[in-house]
């Protein structure tokens, strides 16, 4: 909370404004009871209208001026928080668009996605309320006991027990609260996971009719993000009329013990309502500081879980003077291994290859070979455990990761599609596309047609995740926004299994004739996909297990030879 807190620095002149009214907001608040006071023993016992008059215009004048103060000091601390979390927010995306595949996975989408809206809006909300109360509870509290003490001391006792109830109050609500509330927010977490899984993978729960299972997952999690903040609830139900009663108690004891001194003389009536009035601002003010206190423990958890997030330290980051590259000539992996995790096995084992400009190489082999985990090492979305991976001849970790990865067209596994329009998918990594452009590319992964058939062209719709899209479409959808950008070098990670045959032979043509000056990288399981690379490797187990050109590894790669003869006849092969 210490560093949402510093936060405030970036907005000094608001922070003194909000200070500046509050403290003329609470001076205000403290003037009207000695008012009201001289009001009542001047001029209701002395009967003298034009006494009562005056100082009635008086106190509104200084109400009107502590209502302009609250507002001001309610409008621009609403400022200062929002403008806060609008940091935070920002501040949690940039940080996560820069995480390496691993602290994405130690995280969680669903828990980043609960830090980025809920635990903002915490901290937020609590930022807004502690900037108000903060100034002004310990301005009344003190002003009010030290007011109260001035017009009566012995009454004042009476306060210093209401207090001290108060104070108890406080320290056994806040120790509860706090850890339930990092309870809450784990919960939040775990439903948000459930809700996302769930929600976006509604199609096969239904072809499998899972519906009442998940439901039955649904309620428990459900069930209990519910019973723990009706634990949290049932505290702040205690809590509040514990307080009113304390209030009640303490306004009936003044009443009790003020009356006597005024039936002995000791004490003016007009001295008894401001003593009144003095002791419900105090307990007020000690009421609002234990709210800030119940706020503050979730507020604690939420600025907790934002600063795990933002203080990460990045797993892959560029070097002190990394270099930028304007094209790729060449790619070389030098005895790359690599494992997701330090007590996983080994997903690529001693890989070693070379790829220059103008060539096209295949990758195939079967699931779990460590196909894509080979490209995503390219992209430095994970660092390798042992070799190296350099450009150019020059070692990866030394290239920036920007100047890198605007030379690479990729096109993943799964295809990612946008919300909006085609154009936008399209031109999503080339911004500045022409219509000519967008077109040609478009032609270049077969879209073409597709595109014509759409009322509105590339303008039409294209739901979220693609939903209104086949997977074939998708797969196009995602070269073409390779193609736009023209790169250096294409990766193609398995882009070609949702295409019928004629379409997968004519992108890979296409490709063939437009891409002469870039290397080419395909990830297949289609074996006619990749018959045509300069080099195919066979992968097994993390493995080379061959690598040559289509009619090399028939000769020597027995496990080659059986994924082609699972795909394809005699006559097919020859």
């Amino acid at each position: 909370m210490k560093q949402m807190i510093t936060r405030l620095l970036h907005y000094k002149r608001m922070t003194a404004i909000v200070v500046f009214f509050l403290i003329m907001q609470s001076i205000v608040e403290l003037l009207l009871p000695t008012l009201l006071a001289v009001m009542i023993d001047r001029g209701v016992v002395n009967q003298d209208l034009s006494y009562i008059i005056r100082i009635g215009f008086i106190m509104l004048g200084i109400a009107a001026l502590g209502g302009i103060s609250t507002v001001i000091s309610s409008y621009y601390s609403a400022k200062i928080g929002l403008g806060i979390s609008y940091q935070i927010r920002e501040d949690l995306f940039k940080k996560a668009t820069r995480f390496s595949l691993h602290e994405f996975n130690a995280i969680g989408t669903s828990s980043l996605i609960t830090r980025t809206t809920n635990d903002v809006i915490q901290v937020q909300n609590f930022l807004i309320f502690a900037l108000r109360m903060f100034i002004r509870a310990p301005i009344m509290a003190l002003g009010g006991i030290i007011l109260a003490i001035s017009v009566d001391l012995s009454l004042s006792l009476v306060l210093a027990v209401a207090v001290i109830f108060l104070v108890v109050l406080i320290i056994s609500i806040t120790r509860r609260t706090t850890v339930l509330y990092k309870k809450m927010q784990e919960r939040i977490d775990d439903l948000n996971l459930l809700l996302r899984e769930r929600i976006t993978g509604i199609r096969v729960l239904r072809a499998f009719i899972r519906e009442d299972d998940q439901l039955d997952k649904f309620k428990e999690n459900n069930q209990d993000l519910t019973e723990t903040a009706i634990t949290i609830n049932r505290i702040m139900a205690v809590m509040m009329p514990s307080m009113m009663l304390i209030m009640s108690f303490s306004t009936v004891a003044i009443l009790w013990f003020g009356a006597m001194r005024v039936e002995a003389g000791a004490m003016m009536v007009g001295n008894l309502i401001a003593f009144i009035q003095y002791a419900m601002l105090i307990l007020f003010s000690f009421i609002m500081i234990t709210v800030i206190f119940i706020m503050y423990p979730r507020a604690s958890v939420s600025a907790e879980r934002i600063n795990e997030v933002i203080g990460l330290d990045f797993e892959i980051t560029d070097a002190e003077e990394a270099a930028d590259i304007d094209a790729i000539e060449s790619i070389e992996y030098e005895q790359v291994s690599f494992r997701y995790s330090p007590e996983s096995e080994e997903v690529l084992k001693d890989v070693s290859f070379t790829v220059s400009k103008g060539q096209k190489i295949g990758i195939i082999g079967g699931t779990g070979s460590g196909k894509t985990s080979l490209l995503h090492l390219l992209l430095r979305f994970y660092e390798p455990v042992s070799g190296e991976v350099r450009i150019n001849g020059i070692p990866l970790p030394e290239i920036s990761q920007k100047s890198l990865r605007a030379q690479i067209g990729y096109v993943p596994q799964d295809s990612f599609v946008l919300s909006g329009t085609i154009a936008d998918n399209i031109s999503f990594a080339c911004e500045a596309l022409s219509k000519e452009e967008m077109a040609e590319v478009a032609a270049a992964a077969q879209l073409e047609s597709f595109i014509n058939e759409q009322e509105k062209g590339y303008q039409a719709e294209v739901y979220q995740s693609g939903k209104n899209l086949s997977g074939g479409q998708k797969q196009r959808l995602n070269m073409a926004r390779a193609f736009a950008k023209n790169p250096s070098v294409y990766l193609f990670d398995d882009s070609f299994s949702a295409l019928d045959y004629k379409t997968d032979y004519l992108i890979r043509k296409k490709i063939q004739e437009d891409t002469r000056e870039a290397i080419v990288i395909m990830v297949a399981q289609r074996v006619t996909t990749i018959m045509d690379a300069d080099l195919i490797l066979v992968l097994h187990k993390g493995e080379i297990a061959g690598a040559g050109t289509h009619k090399e590894l028939l000769e020597e790669s027995k496990i080659y030879r059986e994924i082609v003869y699972s795909q394809l006849t005699e006559e097919e092969v020859s």
